[in-house]
C-alpha cells in the first residue's frame, strides 16, 4: 500500500476517534462547558490538530451534533424497514426507545437545543431536527398531528435520558419511562384536534 494512502486511513481513524470523544464530551458538558484542549488530551493529540481537523470548536460540535440527529433519523428509517402508518410508528418508538442504553446520542440532542442561542447552531439543529422530522413523516405517511405527539414523546425520551430516570426508583419515574403502544397515536389527527 502506499505511505499517502495509509497516512489519510490513519488521519481518517484520528477523525473518528475525535468525533467519538467530542460526542461524549458535548454530551455530558455542553458546546461551553469542554475545552477543545481536553478533547485533544484525550484523543491523544494537540489541539491544534483538533483545530485542523475542524477549524474551531464549534465546527467540531456541529458536526457532532448533524451526526448525532442523522444517526437518530437512520435507526428509525431501519426500524420502520417497510411498515408505514401506526406499524411504522411503533417500530420507530421501539428504536427511540432503545436509545435510552445511548445516552450520549439522545444527551446530544439535548445539549444541541440547548445550544440554540447561538444562530449557527440553531440554523443546524433546525434542520437537523426538520430532517429527523421528515424522515418519521415519509416513513409512516401519518397525520401531522400524529407525528407531532410521536416527536414529543422522543423529547420526553431526552429528558429520562439526561435525568437518568430509568435509574430512579419512584413512581414518576416508572410512569415516565413506560413504552407507548402505537395505537395511542390512532385517534391523534389534525381533524379531531381542530
Amino acid at each position: 500500500m502506499p505511505a499517502g494512502r495509509g497516512k489519510r486511513l490513519a488521519g481518517a481513524d484520528r477523525r473518528e476517534q475525535v468525533l467519538k470523544i467530542a460526542a461524549e464530551e458535548f454530551a455530558a458538558h455542553g458546546l461551553h462547558g469542554v475545552s477543545a484542549e481536553v478533547i485533544a488530551r484525550k484523543a491523544g493529540i494537540t489541539h491544534a490538530y483538533v483545530f485542523r481537523l475542524f477549524g474551531t470548536k464549534k465546527q467540531l460540535f456541529l458536526e457532532v451534533v448533524r451526526r448525532a440527529f442523522a444517526t437518530m433519523a437512520d435507526g428509525l428509517t431501519t426500524a420502520a424497514g417497510s411498515e408505514s402508518g401506526l406499524d411504522a410508528l411503533a417500530a420507530m418508538g421501539l428504536r427511540y426507545n432503545d436509545n435510552l442504553k445511548d445516552h450520549t446520542l439522545l444527551l446530544l440532542q439535548r445539549q444541541a437545543f440547548a445550544a440554540c442561542g447561538d444562530d449557527e447552531v440553531r440554523e443546524a439543529v433546525r434542520e437537523s431536527f426538520g430532517e429527523m422530522w421528515q424522515t418519521v413523516s415519509d416513513a409512516t405517511g401519518l397525520d401531522p398531528v400524529q407525528i407531532k405527539t410521536f416527536m414529543a414523546y422522543g423529547m420526553l425520551l431526552n429528558t429520562n435520558a439526561a435525568l437518568a430516570a430509568a435509574d430512579i426508583d419512584a413512581d414518576w419515574a416508572r410512569q415516565a419511562t413506560t413504552r407507548i403502544h402505537a395505537g395511542l397515536f390512532s385517534h391523534l389527527t389534525t381533524e379531531t384536534n381542530r
